[in-house]
């Protein structure tokens, strides 16, 4: 409560000179504040110092012996039985301090009432809710913890109005929602639309339109449909146009320019045929051109010229025929040249010239006749020579000389004869001399004498019989002995004995047996011995000792035991050692070693552990080594090598480090390098160069500095441009230009700078002022100077520029902004110039002045009836609600003067809405006092002091009192006389002026209300 300050006795006077010699802190009661500069007499009354009363109460208490001329507490005070000084101090009642801490949760209301205390303003929230629910104690604002918890839901604008509190923004989204559809009753920030019930009937746009909601981006597809035609209602991104009604007659290029959609790479075949002509709707990839309808007359180069597809490469034939005359419209592979037309007239050697096709090899018989003279159209091979007409006649020799074609052999029979004789004139081999008519008589030794032809070898069987005795006349193989009548009894070796006939060789196993024992009389080979009675016991070593028969090879495995162990009866392959019970205790270097059997391969890993530590007794292949117990400080490079087992690619980081300082000891993917130590001195590019290790991505922003300048040591992203690392002052387009993603570029929505005229913008820098953190807050009206054109930017497509508000005062505003706006550091600085229309004195200031349009009414300002009362009713100014305000009091003509008149409206106009001083006589004293308004008494609107008391027919001594005004030592204001209760006599039994025998009404002295006696 705020409380009018009034020095006690007015304006200090001069005090005595004795004063400023006495000590009043000797008397325990200091002076301080306005007790310092009050007079003396003030409160030692009569010059009595003795009993003068130290408690506040004693002269700040309405009725006190000391309070006749004291500021006194007034009744509507707090009620409290603290003492004054807990709240006041000396210098002023004014700026009194209340300590809540003992007040009781709930009960603000008991002083907060608007009487005793500040009470809720009439645009208050509407609630029963204690003050202290949503208020602090020390201020009013803001008001933080009201509790929505109760709150019915849908019903969020009945407070949240605009007025009462925070409403919608000019720029809501339309709808006639609760509150509590999209938003929490925690913060308005982070409002989500359901949209799960939107379909292709909702009109999308209605919000996102680009004020109210995102809209489309200029570089969307144009088009009518609707939103949710394409894209989903949980999210933008993903959105997919349903192409499965397109067909030819489509106009893909609509959106598949480049800009919209994907559109024609450079490389692209030249043609005016619309996209599904060759691609399908699904995907760009797997376009295929029909080539069906194409034929010889079609000009295949002017696309497969190389550049839109491929050309011919530089070894095709020289051809100036089309694509189709040799190849497919399905595939290049398999191309024919069709020779069916070629004859001996054709001249082949126009291709076939050995570099553009096949030519003659060097050994080819010389000749200028036309390939197909011998070869066919179709394959070179089997070329035949027409030796149909080829006689005895014929000089074979020319061609068949041994070097163009084969001649006769160095052992040939002599003969002059031509070829032809013998041989036929489709080979060579079968030449038959003629041997028919030979017999016994014939002298075979003539020719068969062992040089013109095979004669007897040396070990022939001595015999002077005619070689057709045994031999026939068509082929020395197959001679024949008649061995069908020889036997065991038959002496073999009469014959076979090494000599004329095969004997037994060196190696022969030593028997006496007769050859038929084993052989048989037609053959030699597959002689036989019965090893089916062999076993174990068999001494296998008395023929198997590599003479007699195949024995032990050096390499053999050692050992004593017998050849049955490991090998079978039938044959020796395939003899198979036992390792089931070898173990790691088995000396597996004894066998092998390489000699006697498999050992370690030239690029074996370098150990001393035995074979089955990795292998198993199985096979070699799968081998495991066990590197569990591997670390940093194991020499990997001694088996990763690239030759013992597998190293370090062509590609691997450049690095000294052991290969278990990344990589782990179970695979070598998912290696990790240790970034944590690397800092702006390494040279990432040693690795991050695009081939060792990941490099700078095409649409990487133009910086040379290190890459941990600005990226982290543990992942790519997030990373911070480092601005310090380049000069950047005036040059932040070369980055910020959308040309690289991760240096944003000029919004969609940035100021539209470019279309002003008269304004130069150097860079970003000129109006972003903010260094390299953020974009914003920035400037632009800081670094030009902009007049005229303000609507270019302030009109609500540009999120930066502050759009104009939708109200009516600015809904036809289409341009001009500065004829009111005079200020390009706030809006705030404003000039409106009233049209005639609404002038002051028409009535229609609230048409704007309504708190939303333009400035309305302050919670401070007097209740009146908006719409019946006009604000130009009081006001009589256009440029200041402030200045030329004269109350007419005839709009609250049918209001009480207390409505207004009681302490909550004294800011407003030049004098506001006094309320009663405190010293103001206290009508509750009066008849029915408390009812009284205060044109009971003051007659005037325009002053204050225009009044005559009306007592209210007030009887006195109980039916009211005259004493509490008319009383000696009170101090309220008025001309009213005061005197004594017994001023007229010296008992104790008056109790108030007007009583029997005392003044009227009661008594009989003086006229009622007009004068004492």
């Amino acid at each position: 409560m705020t409380l009018a300050l009034v020095f006690c006795g007015g304006a200090a006077l001069a005090q005595t000179a004795e004063r400023a010699v006495f000590d009043h802190v000797k008397t325990g009661f200091p002076l301080s504040g306005a007790h310092n500069a009050t007079r003396c007499e003030s409160c030692h009354v009569k010059g009595i110092f003795k009993g003068t009363p130290k408690e506040c109460a004693s002269c700040h208490v309405s009725g006190a012996r000391l309070a006749q001329t004291n500021t006194v507490m007034p009744q509507r005070h707090l009620p409290t039985q603290a003492a004054c000084e807990s709240c006041h101090t000396t210098q002023s009642f004014a700026g009194a301090k209340f300590n809540h801490a003992g007040v009781s949760a709930g009960t603000c209301a008991g002083c907060h009432n608007g009487l005793t205390a500040t009470g809720k303003t009439r645009e208050h929230i509407t609630t029963q809710a204690s003050c202290d629910t949503c208020h602090r104690t020390t201020a009013w604002r803001p008001a933080a913890k009201f509790d929505h918890a109760g709150v019915t839901p849908g019903s969020c604008a009945s407070c949240h109005n605009g007025t009462q509190a925070t409403g919608k923004a000019s720029n809501h989204v339309v709808t006639s929602q609760a509150c509590d559809s999209c938003h929490s009753t925690t913060r308005w920030t982070g409002a989500k639309v359901d949209h799960s019930g939107f379909s292709a009937a909702t009109n999308c746009t209605s919000c996102h339109n680009g004020s109210q909601a995102t809209g489309k981006t200029a570089r969307h597809v144009t088009t009518s449909a609707n939103c949710s035609a394409c894209h989903s209602t949980a999210r933008w991104t993903g959105a997919k146009v349903d192409h499965s009604g397109f067909n030819a007659s489509t106009n893909c290029a609509s959106c598949h320019n480049g800009t919209q959609a994907t559109g024609k790479s450079g490389s692209h075949v030249p043609t005016t045929a619309g996209c599904a002509t060759c691609h399908s709707t699904t995907a760009w990839t797997g376009a295929k051109v029909d080539h069906s309808g194409f034929n010889a007359s079609t000009n295949c180069a002017s696309c497969h010229n190389g550049t839109q597809a491929s050309g011919k490469p530089g070894s095709h034939l020289a051809t100036t025929a089309n694509c189709g005359t040799c190849h497919s419209t399905v595939r290049w592979t398999g191309a024919k040249v069709d020779h069916s037309a070629f004859t001996s007239a054709t001249n082949c050697t126009t291709c076939h010239n050995g570099t553009t096709a096949t030519g003659k090899p060097a050994t080819h018989v010389p000749t200028t006749a036309n390939c197909v003279s011998c070869h066919s159209t179709t394959v070179w091979t089997g070329a035949k020579v027409d030796h149909g007409t080829f006689n005895a006649a014929t000089n074979c020799a020319s061609c068949h000389n041994g070097t163009l074609a084969s001649g006769k052999p160095g052992s040939h029979l002599a003969t002059t004869a031509n070829c032809g004789t013998c041989h036929s004139t489709a080979r060579w081999t079968g030449a038959r001399v003629d041997h028919s008519a030979f017999n016994a008589a014939t002298n075979c030794t003539t020719c068969h004498n062992g040089t013109q032809a095979s004669g007897k070898p040396a070990t022939h069987v001595p015999t002077t019989a005619n070689c057709v005795t045994c031999h026939s006349t068509t082929a020395w193989a197959g001679a024949k002995v008649d061995h069908s009548a020889f036997n065991a009894a038959t002496n073999c070796t009469s014959c076979h004995n090494g000599t004329q006939a095969s004997g037994k060789p060196a190696a022969h196993v030593p028997t006496t047996a007769n050859c038929a024992s084993c052989h048989s009389t037609t053959r030699w080979t597959g002689a036989r011995v019965d090893h089916s009675t062999f076993n174990a016991t068999t001494n296998c070593a008395t023929c198997h000792n590599g003479t007699l028969a195949t024995g032990k090879p050096t390499t053999h495995v050692v050992t004593t035991a017998s050849c049955g162990t490991c090998h079978s009866t039938s044959a020796w392959t395939g003899a198979k050692v036992d390792h089931s019970t070898f173990n790691a205790a088995t000396s597996c270097v004894a066998c092998h070693n390489g000699s006697t059997a498999t050992g370690k391969p030239a690029t074996h890993v370098p150990t001393t552990a035995n074979c089955v530590t990795c292998h198993s007794t199985t096979r070699w292949t799968g081998a495991k080594v066990d590197h569990s117990t591997f670390n940093t400080a194991t020499n990997c490079t001694s088996c990763h090598n690239g030759t013992l087992a597998t190293g370090k690619p062509t590609t691997h980081v450049v690095t000294t480090a052991n290969c278990a300082s990344c990589h782990s000891t179970t695979r070598w993917t998912g290696a990790k390098v240790d970034h944590s130590t690397f800092n702006a001195a390494t040279n990432c590019t040693t690795c991050h160069n695009g081939t060792t290790a990941t490099g700078k991505p095409a649409g990487h922003i133009p910086a040379t500095g290190n890459c941990v300048t600005c990226h982290a040591t543990t992942a790519w992203t997030p990373s911070r441009f480092n601005h310090t690392q380049v000069t950047v002052t005036g040059q932040c387009t070369t980055c910020h230009s959308g040309a690289y993603p991760a240096a944003g570029g000029r919004p969609t929505t940035h100021v539209p700078y470019q279309l002003l005229t008269g304004v130069a913008i150097a860079n970003c820098d000129t109006c972003h002022k903010s260094g390299f953190t953020a974009w914003t807050p920035a400037r632009l009206h800081s670094s030009v100077s902009v007049s005229n054109q303000c609507h270019t930017c302030h009109m609500g497509a540009y999120t930066p520029g502050q759009r104009r508000p939708n109200n009516t005062t600015h809904n036809t505003i289409v341009n001009g902004c500065e004829s009111c706006h005079k200020s390009t550091a706030s809006w705030l600085t404003v000039v409106f110039t009233h049209s005639a229309a609404n002038a002051v004195g028409t009535g229609t200031c609230d048409t704007c002045h309504n708190g939303s349009s333009a400035k309305g009414k302050p919670a401070t300002h007097i209740p009146v009836n908006t719409g019946t009362a006009k604000c130009d009713s009081c006001h009589r100014s256009q440029t200041s609600f402030a200045s030329a305000v004269t109350m007419n009091h005839s709009v609250v003509a049918t209001a009480t003067c207390k409505s207004c008149h009681n302490g909550s409206y004294t800011s407003q106009g030049n004098t506001g809405a006094l309320a009663k001083p405190t010293n103001h006589i206290p009508e509750a004293q009066l008849l029915n006092g408390a009812a009284m308004d205060c044109n009971s008494c003051h007659t005037s609107t325009t002053s204050w002091t225009a009044m005559t008391m009306n007592h209210n027919n007030s009887m006195g001594n109980g039916a009211g009192w005259c004493k509490a005004c008319h009383a000696s030592g009170t101090s309220y204001l008025g001309d009213m006389e005061k005197k004594s209760l017994t001023h007229e006599s010296k008992g104790t039994a008056i109790t108030d002026c007007s009583q029997s025998g005392c003044h009227r009404p009661l008594g009989n002295k003086g006229s009622t209300y007009r004068n004492w006696d």
